[in-house]
């Protein structure tokens, strides 16, 4: 099985407020770029917004790489969530998981594809992140113009 990277990114101008996110996907020579925007969001909602929208875009079972600089998203994956489960989707502090339904969505999405995942330190000259970032941003241009 080839190997689907996403390079992914979320941006938000506030927090909360507008916010873009983007994945770009790669598979052997072939790369597409996806980005979108919400009007009131926060940067974490968006950086998940980024991977789940990935995974969306996979027609099968896959191996799948995903590169983010967010490390909310990787501990929250691998380390965080099924302490949530546990304690009936409460935080550390006893206070409702933030973000829980897309938290939901991908777990979903993580259980059907072989994951692996890779912190990129953000905003380092990382041309891939640095590519995801500027389309991130742009989902939230994109936003004020059609408004």
């Amino acid at each position: 099985m080839d190997t689907v990277t996403f390079i992914t990114d979320g941006a938000c101008s506030g927090n909360p407020g507008p916010g873009g996110w983007c994945v770009i996907i790669k598979k052997n020579d072939l790369k597409k770029e996806f980005f979108g925007g919400e009007v009131l969001t926060t940067n974490n909602k968006m950086e998940l917004t980024a991977v789940i929208k990935g995974f969306e875009n996979l027609k099968k079972k896959s191996d799948v790489l995903v590169k983010t600089d967010s490390t909310y998203v990787i501990n929250g994956i691998t380390q965080w969530l099924p302490n949530w489960k546990a304690k009936g989707w409460l935080n550390s502090s006893k206070k409702p998981v933030a973000n829980k339904e897309l938290w939901v969505s991908l777990e979903i999405h993580v259980k059907k594809h072989n994951v692996k995942w890779q912190w990129v330190k953000g905003h380092s000259g990382d041309s891939e992140n640095e590519r995801a970032d500027y389309l991130a941003r742009k989902g939230i241009e994109e936003l004020s113009e059609n408004n």
